[in-house]
This record gives structure tokens, C-alpha cells and sequence, in this order.
């Protein structure tokens, strides 16, 4: 019989952190089970690269329902499916969000989750590659560094964005979000540093510590109303692994409510109705966020990343770990209050330096530059259902991008304001012609424009969260030794970039499930 401490059901951004920390025991016997490959593919670890990734063996290649805000159209949602999940195929982008998130998270009932509680936890994992900041961490097993690449129409973004009235900001992370300026990122010199990377790799060594790759998970194994291990297909074959003490589902904003589902824990008359028994009644993946994105698109005479791919771009990236190559694409932006009232940013902004359009899927043809708007704290709430009970077909998935009035009108906002940072004179002078941009200006061009245009920046969130579907310890409701660990526990959509956000949760995850008090 496969018997272990800990089961892991997913070695992603979190998966890989948790495998980590709870190996260091060597008492502990941890498994940690990925669906999809290791993460071998140059295009994994080569910056700016990443969307190379998507629609292959490497990407899970879900496709929303048919989006009701959106005119009825369906919108691409990639997920990394390897060793370091979607931090193997993200923009390298290291935004914690802001302190009201966690301390609104708290205020709202999770204990222990305030920006005084997360800040720690933020630290250790960091190895700040910087400015010595109280704000930064430094020894941690995730290096976060300064992009290697700094394009002339990324300048020319921040110097507009300043001519526009937005200050610059030297680092989202400090004490303030508000402003423009550049990103950090989780590089290792010049190359992508995943969760894999920095935490799985080094922890492979340990005896103690077993990964199974190809091995995706179809349910959740109970002993009575306690989780005691798990059910996987590999290789074509059915295999049952046990648990001594927990189940971890770390298996992202889309699969871990699936899974729980696929075992019985979801709404009870939905599962009734597909053939599943039930066993708990609670809103799994009732409470989807993300963060819908819209961009404006100019075609441009200045060179930009189309035109990176040299054999010098190649040998400054393999011997000295710089050059176009180590571009993580969103290069610069910023956070912005589209009204004077509010207490924190409403939107953020990605800038790239290259074409990006079509969700990232359509081949880049000429040379352009982008810059978009997101919704940071959208008021919009999607789910993820079952469409089976057979484990291998792909969850529903709704989002709800657009649904409600104040989204709509923020990103009319947000819109406005981004034309006016294209029309001050340090972008005016690169743009050679429009690519992407509102036909008009009116209300009803400027939604047209976001309808037909928005896509997701890849943060889904918030379908197990700590209060209607796990406690403050992230254990699920009405079962024993079963918890849930990723993104999807989140209340509330954090402001900003979440892989950072991600990984802090499964460091204080090991903590609560180690027992042992939070670092000082």
C-alpha cells in the first residue's frame, strides 16, 4: 500500500512551496502529484517565451462558458499543467496586492489572514535581488529582482503616464501601490525563477519527498467523514494512495473545486442531478474573481520584441543573463484610482513592448505595442460547476466578466484614461498607426471596444473561500483531513498580480499545518 504523511494534489505555485516545507522534516513522508509533465520545455525558462506555452501539453487550455457580458463569447483561460504550474508560465510579474485586501479579509472573518499576519510570510519566502528595503525579504528560496530588460517604448510608457499627471513609483511593494513604473519580477538571474525552481528543486534530494508527474487526480478518498488519501489515473490505470494525516488540494482556481465536487463536498443538488452522492453541502466554486483585462494596441517603426529572437539576443541570455530575451513582456505599469474618492487603486496597468492580441494565441505579424487596463476588485462573481462526473472533462466555467454596472462603468474609466496616456507626446511619437483601439469614444464605442477585446490576465480566484467553503486554517468544512491550498481560497481577489499572493498563502498553509507559530 502507498501510504504518506501528506498527499499534495497539485505542484503548482502553491503545490511546490508546501512540498517544500513540509519535506524539511524528515520524519514526514510527502507526496506531491502533478496531472501534467516536468517542467523541461526551454520556452518554460527562457522569459520571454511563456506564451509559447499555451495550447500544449504544458497548458490545461480551458475555455470559459459563453460569457453573457461579453456578447456571448468565449474566453480562453490558460493554466500552467507542470512541475511549478502557472509560475512556469506566468509574466514573472511580483505584486503582493494591497494591505487593505488582507486586512478587508480579516475585518470579514478570516483570522490571522491581516496584512500584519501575511507580511511575514510574504518575507521569508523572498530573496530580494535589490535596494536593501525593510519592505523586501532576503534568503528566501524565491529570488525577485529587477527586469533584465528595459524597452525604449516601456520608458516611453512611464515618461506618458507622468505627462498624463501619474507619479512615478520606484516599487509596487512599498509602502504605497498608487503610481507608474516597473515591475518586479521572480527572476534568477535573467532566467524564470517558478515555484519549481525555487522550491521543488532543491527539496528533490530528500528522501522523504516523492513527485509523481502524469498522475492526474479523480477524487478524493474518505474514510468514514476523514479524507484519507486519493484516487489517481496514470498511465491509464487507477491507483489508490493513502494519507495518515491530510489530503492538500493545491490544485488551482479551477481544479481544486472540481475535484471536491468530483468527491461529494459541493452544492448538493447540482451533484444529486449528475450522479454523485453527496457528503457536503457547501458554495464550492460559487465565488469565482478574476481580473478582466482590456488593452489599446498601436503599430509602431520603433524595433520591439518581434524582432528579439537573434543569435546575439540568444548568447546575452545563455552568458550573462540579459538582453531582449529576459523580457517577462509586461514590462511596465502601474496602479490608478479611476475615481478621487477611493481608499485604493481600481485598476492596474500591463504594458508590452510587443503585439499582444487575441488572448496571446494569434502570432505576432508586425511590430506594435500595448498597454491595458484591469479590474482590480471586481464586483462581478463567476463559478465553476461540474459538466461531469467523468473526471477527465474540463470543469464549467463562468465568469461573469462585465455583469455588473460598476464594472462596466470602471473600465469605461479605465479606458479613457489609458487614451490619454497614448496621446501625450512621449507615445504619440512611436505610434505609427492604430492596431486595437475603440472605433469611438462615446460610452457605448467604449464598451463595444471592452466586449470585444477583454480577456483574462490570469488570476482566478476565490472559489474555495475561507468562510463558506474553508475555515481560517483552510480546512474544508464538515470533513477531517482535508484542506485546500491555492488561490481559490482567497475571499476576496487581491489588488494586483497573484502568483506572489499564491505562494504566501502556502507558506503560512505549512505553518498552520505544521502547527508551529508564524515567523517574527
Amino acid at each position: 500500500m502507498r501510504v504518506y504523511d501528506y498527499i499534495i494534489v497539485g505542484a503548482g505555485s502553491a503545490g511546490c512551496v508546501l512540498a517544500a516545507r513540509l519535506s524539511e522534516d524528515e520524519n514526514t513522508r510527502v507526496l506531491l502529484v502533478e496531472a501534467g509533465p516536468a517542467d523541461d520545455a526551454q520556452e518554460i525558462h527562457v522569459p520571454a517565451a511563456f506564451s509559447k506555452l499555451f495550447q500544449t501539453k504544458y497548458d490545461w487550455s480551458y475555455l470559459s462558458a459563453c460569457e453573457p457580458g461579453l456578447d456571448g463569447r468565449r474566453r480562453f483561460l490558460p493554466r500552467g499543467r507542470m512541475l511549478g504550474g502557472s509560475s512556469s508560465m506566468n509574466a514573472m510579474i511580483y505584486i503582493r496586492g494591497n494591505r487593505r485586501d488582507y486586512d478587508a479579509w480579516a475585518a470579514a472573518g478570516a483570522e490571522q489572514w491581516s496584512w500584519d499576519d501575511v507580511l511575514p510570510y510574504f518575507l521569508r519566502a523572498e530573496d530580494f535581488r535589490g535596494t536593501k528595503s525593510p519592505w523586501h525579504g532576503t534568503g528566501g528560496p524565491l529570488t525577485v529582482s529587477e527586469g533584465r530588460s528595459r524597452h525604449p517604448l516601456m520608458a516611453a510608457y512611464v515618461a506618458a503616464a507622468q505627462e498624463a499627471g501619474h507619479p512615478f513609483t520606484a516599487d509596487f511593494n512599498g509602502p504605497e501601490q498608487d503610481g507608474v513604473g516597473y515591475y518586479h519580477l521572480t527572476q534568477r538571474d535573467g532566467m524564470r525563477c517558478s515555484t519549481a525552481v525555487a522550491y521543488l528543486r532543491p527539496a528533490l534530494a530528500r528522501p522523504n519527498l516523492e513527485v509523481l508527474t502524469g498522475a492526474r487526480c479523480t477524487r478524493i478518498l474518505f474514510d468514514g467523514e476523514r479524507a484519507s488519501g486519493v484516487e489517481l489515473e496514470r498511465g491509464g490505470e487507477l491507483q489508490q494512495w493513502h494519507a495518515e494525516r491530510e489530503v492538500v488540494l493545491s490544485a488551482g482556481a479551477y481544479n481544486s473545486p472540481q475535484l471536491l465536487m468530483l468527491s461529494g463536498i459541493g452544492v448538493t443538488g447540482e451533484l444529486a442531478a449528475l450522479g454523485i452522492t453527496p457528503r457536503v453541502d457547501l458554495p464550492v466554486g460559487e465565488n469565482l474573481q478574476d481580473h478582466p483585462h482590456v488593452g489599446l494596441s498601436y503599430l509602431t517603426d520603433t524595433a520591439t520584441l518581434f524582432s528579439a529572437e537573434t543569435p546575439d539576443a540568444v548568447r546575452l541570455l545563455e552568458t550573462e543573463g540579459r538582453g531582449p530575451l529576459t523580457s517577462n513582456v509586461g514590462e511596465a505599469g502601474g496602479f490608478h484610482r479611476t475615481r478621487e474618492e477611493l481608499d485604493a487603486p481600481d485598476i492596474q496597468v500591463h504594458a508590452t513592448p510587443v503585439m499582444f492580441h487575441e488572448e496571446g494565441i494569434s502570432p505576432v505579424t508586425d511590430h506594435a505595442f500595448m498597454f491595458g487596463a484591469v479590474l482590480l476588485r471586481p464586483t462581478s462573481r463567476g463559478k465553476v460547476s461540474l459538466r461531469s462526473a467523468i473526471p477527465s472533462a474540463a470543469p464549467h466555467i463562468l465568469h461573469n466578466y462585465l455583469a455588473t454596472e460598476d464594472d462596466r462603468a470602471t473600465m469605461l474609466r479605465a479606458l479613457r484614461m489609458l487614451l490619454d496616456i497614448a496621446d501625450r507626446p512621449s507615445l504619440r511619437k512611436h505610434r505609427r498607426a492604430d492596431f486595437r483601439v475603440p472605433r469611438s469614444t462615446d460610452d457605448a464605442g467604449l464598451l463595444d471596444f471592452a466586449r470585444r477585446e477583454l480577456h483574462t490576465l490570469y488570476h482566478p480566484a476565490c472559489s474555495c473561500p475561507i468562510g463558506p467553503v474553508v475555515d481560517s486554517r483552510l480546512r474544508v468544512h464538515g470533513v477531517s483531513g482535508l484542506r485546500v491550498v491555492d488561490a481559490s481560497v482567497m475571499p476576496t481577489v487581491v489588488r494586483g498580480n497573484t502568483n506572489a499572493p499564491t505562494i504566501m498563502i502556502a507558506e503560512k498553509a505549512a505553518d498552520l499545518i505544521r502547527d508551529v507559530p508564524a515567523p517574527a
